[in-house]
């Protein structure tokens, strides 16, 4: 496992050297010394404390959308949800229009999506592709 050096791990985490000292000394994360004989923090404990600030760092509420950049929104119902480990496909059928969005599983279950919930698929993107058809 990786060792970070005291300096190495407060910027890590966001904190200040003394912060963090302070933290050692509060017996809320251990060092242990390196072949030199500097303090170090072990990977997976500073993993585990960053999980631990993380969760305890109060998000802020966000503020309605006053005005929003992407100029396609459709407002339909989730039809399906298909997860895996890692990933997720909502399907959202808006009027005549069906749409797939490919995201996290995490952001489909933080966002309950599941089919019934109402929903809005923002598109915004860089490319269009445009077809023609045959003409008769």
């Amino acid at each position: 496992m990786p060792l970070y050096r005291i300096r190495e791990a407060a910027e890590l985490l966001g904190v200040s050297d003394d912060t963090l000292r302070r933290w050692v000394d509060a017996g809320r994360l251990s060092v242990e010394a390196d072949a030199a004989g500097r303090q170090v923090v072990d990977g997976t404990e500073l993993a585990r404390l960053a999980t631990e600030v993380a969760g305890a760092t109060e998000r802020p509420t966000p503020r309605p959308i006053l005005v929003e950049s992407a100029r396609n929104r459709f407002v339909g119902l989730v039809t399906r949800v298909v997860r895996d480990t890692v990933m997720a496909q909502v399907d959202v059928q808006a009027g005549p229009h069906r749409l797939v969005s490919l995201m996290s599983r995490e952001a489909a279950d933080d966002l309950g999506l599941e089919p019934g919930v109402l929903a809005i698929a923002s598109v915004k993107s860089t490319h269009v592709v445009i077809e023609k058809p045959e003409q008769p």
